[in-house]
């Protein structure tokens, strides 16, 4: 017995002492402790709190430059419904794509907050939202867009509140007659009219999951606006939709080869039609959770259009387009764009990006096409930044570069002048080859820099065919790029919202002019000066000069396809308080006739009638000379000071590029003028490899206008 006891006693001493409960374990406990106080004092709050009164919905407006009203918003566009009365597709579309866990959960999801999570951890951006139907319902209804952690509390407990008072049939229904879907449309049976011109309950499978598809990003994802992405997004519902179980792999398949059939768009004021939806996008690219709330959310949205300016642009436009037919898909074409903007601060004053919005909202201004000799300017300041005056000299005759022997021509006939042109003869006129050497003398990456630098944003091939228009760009940057010229050589940001404020009159948004030094002040005055010559008699614009009746200048653009067949007509000017592009051509220049006449008869006209009634009743304003321009007499065939034979000209010089020596030709018939006298270390022949693809866009002249005859030279452009 006692020696038991000792073997007792010894594993007794051998065992580890018990150890007090750690502190983690306590800290653990403590905190669920806390958790559950939470949780439940969250639920008791929940059912003890009165619902608030909704917020009144306030229409948002559009407003111009000087606050009248181009467009409203609406806020109680909408009808409401039973639940009864919406197609079951639409309903098992929505619970789909944007709470597929909405019949399991009690208003707030945690699986789906943190799938939400990780998601956009791994994009490293927002990719994927995880609030509920119930959550989103709340926030509509209750709640302002402030991002802030008392608003994330009230709203978990609306939320609650919600889903204990209301089925999930009453909150799906509320939820279907209250949601946004873009262009005006609040609520399933508005969305259903205005996109497929039927009632809600009618919806098929296919309309039903694209309505579902575009919740998330409405202007975005707008089947009017980006149908490939609205068609993209129908996909994705039809897929979910399967995945749960509420339809089958056939019916998916079915709808989603059902053809896209919209009911036509109507935005109201159509003469703004296009600048508010422009207006539109740029604020769903800066602030999508503001567009979303603009139907119910009283803001002001100020912008830079001119209502009037405006008004001239669609008369003008409409006025000066040749007669149309309609193409495959019913929209009459040519169509065009007319974008004009202040080229003192980027402020878009009017834009018409179409005949008519409701047929066709395709805005194009914002379309790329080759802008033919309208891209020469953007050459030209290269050369005149490279020092050369504008007297210099290039032939026009035969001339090929690179191993391929690229032979640029003229536009309309395949013979040559056989004379040397000086640059303002060659950008009056509109010369190709002589435009096309001197590109080879700067070299085409030059001359990319300067168009970079002046606005163009697009894609340019770095080759000879650049100075011809081969680069698509678009009417909205041809206008933005010409501002350097208009203003002594500044660039500038088009802008087209200035402002957006609150119910309240706070302001959320603004933007403020942009303005950087990219060309000499020197060299925009000269080239104006050169461009002048265009709308003057021998100009291929010449007949537009009289219709503007004040200091303007601009160039000509006609491009051909590869076909030598007409394509795209443009016409880009400016005065010092406006620039205009006007651009007139088919969506799809491959199946439709070719244009008839050039950028100087067609697009011309129509940038002339609206530059001088924009501009009525404003006193004319010529381009301010600065300094470092020196005026001289010289020999108008050598372009070197006069001798007492010469014929001479007043021309204008950047100082220090104007001639030194006195032209040594007896004009009387002693000697024969040289064909060219280029400044010092210029040469004729181009510099380095060089390009040999073919131009697809020439110049050609426009049709004699009733004042003046055009000169002899005037065939070629």
């Amino acid at each position: 017995m006692v020696e038991r006891s000792r073997r007792d006693r010894k594993r007794r001493d051998r065992r580890p002492p018990r150890r007090a409960p750690s502190r983690t374990l306590r800290g653990l406990a403590v905190f669920l402790l806390l958790l559950l106080v939470v949780g439940v004092g969250t639920v008791v709050s929940s059912l003890l709190t009165p619902f608030p009164t909704p917020r009144v919905r306030e229409a948002s407006v559009i407003v111009d430059a000087e606050g009248r009203l181009i467009g409203r918003i609406f806020t109680e566009n909408r009808t409401l419904l039973d639940i009864s009365e919406i197609s079951p597709y639409l309903v098992d579309a929505v619970v789909a794509i944007e709470d597929e866990r909405f019949y399991r959960h009690k208003g707030i999801d945690p699986q789906s907050l943190a799938r939400a999570l990780v998601a956009n951890i791994r994009a490293g951006r927002v990719v994927e939202g995880g609030s509920t139907i119930t959550q989103q319902l709340v926030k509509n209804l209750f709640l302002t867009p402030e991002r802030t952690l008392s608003r994330k509390v009230r709203e978990a407990l609306l939320t609650i509140k919600l889903e204990t008072l209301f089925t999930k049939r009453e909150i799906l229904e509320m939820y279907l007659n209250q949601i946004y879907l873009g262009h005006g449309a609040y609520g399933a049976e508005v969305a259903a009219r205005i996109y497929f011109g039927k009632h809600a309950k009618d919806l098929t499978l296919a309309e039903s999951a694209l309505l579902a598809g575009i919740i998330r990003s409405p202007e975005r994802l707008s089947p009017y606006k980006a149908p490939d992405k609205a068609l993209a997004r129908r996909k994705l519902v039809l897929d979910k939709m399967v995945e749960l179980g509420m339809i089958s792999p056939e019916q998916a398949a079915e709808a989603a080869r059902e053809e896209l059939r919209l009911a036509g768009l109507d935005m109201g004021d159509r003469r703004t039609a296009y600048f508010q939806q422009f207006v539109l996008d740029e604020l769903e690219r800066i602030a999508p959770e503001l567009v979303r709330r603009l139907p119910a959310g009283g803001y002001r949205i100020e912008t830079s259009l001119d209502l009037e300016m405006q008004e001239a642009a669609v008369r003008a436009f409409t006025e000066g387009l040749p007669p149309g037919r309609p193409d495959a898909a019913g929209v009459l074409q040519p169509q065009g764009a007319l974008v004009a903007i202040d080229p003192r601060t980027g402020y878009i004053k009017a834009m018409v990006g179409g005949r008519d919005f409701e047929k066709s909202p395709l805005n194009r201004t914002l379309a790329r096409r080759q802008p033919g000799s309208a891209f020469k300017p953007f050459v030209y300041a290269a050369v005149l930044e490279e020092g050369y005056p504008v007297t210099s000299r290039k032939r026009c005759e035969p001339v090929s570069f690179g191993p391929e022997k690229y032979t640029p021509t003229d536009f309309g006939r395949r013979d040559y002048h056989f004379r040397s042109l000086t640059i303002r003869e060659a950008l009056r006129i509109s010369d190709n080859v002589v435009a096309v050497r001197w590109l080879a003398e700067v070299g085409p990456e030059r001359a990319v820099r300067q168009a970079r630098e002046m606005g163009i944003e697009s894609d340019l091939a770095p080759n000879l065919p650049l100075v011809l228009g081969a680069s698509a760009v678009t009417p909205l940057e041809m206008a933005a790029a010409y501002a350097p010229l208009a203003n002594l050589g500044f660039r500038v940001q088009p802008i087209a919202l200035i402002r957006v404020t609150d119910d309240a009159g706070n302001v959320l948004i603004e933007n403020r002019p942009r303005v950087e030094r990219v060309l000499d002040e020197r060299v925009s005055f000269l080239l104006t000066d050169v461009l002048k010559d265009v709308l003057r008699p021998g100009g291929t614009a010449a007949g537009l000069g009289p219709v503007v009746g004040r200091p303007a200048a601009g160039k000509t653009g006609t491009a051909e396809d590869g076909r030598g067949r007409t394509v795209n007509l443009w016409f880009v000017g400016y005065t010092p308080e406006l620039v205009a592009a006007v651009y007139v051509g088919a969506d799809r220049p491959a199946e439709g006739p070719p244009l008839a006449g050039t950028g100087g008869s067609v697009a011309g006209p129509i940038w002339a009638r609206f530059m001088a009634a924009a501009l009525a009743g404003r006193p004319a304003v010529d381009f301010p000379r600065p300094a470092g321009i020196v005026e001289l007499e010289v020999c108008r065939e050598t372009g070197l000071l006069p001798n007492e034979t010469c014929p001479t000209y007043t021309e204008l010089f950047i100082e220090g590029t104007e001639p030194r020596r006195r032209c040594p030709v007896d004009h009387n018939g002693a000697d024969t003028p040289p064909e060219e006298e280029p400044p010092p270390d210029a040469a004729d022949e181009p510099r380095g490899p060089q390009e040999t693809e073919r131009p697809d866009a020439q110049e050609e002249p426009p049709a004699p206008s009733p004042e003046e005859e055009p000169a002899e030279d005037d065939a070629v452009r």
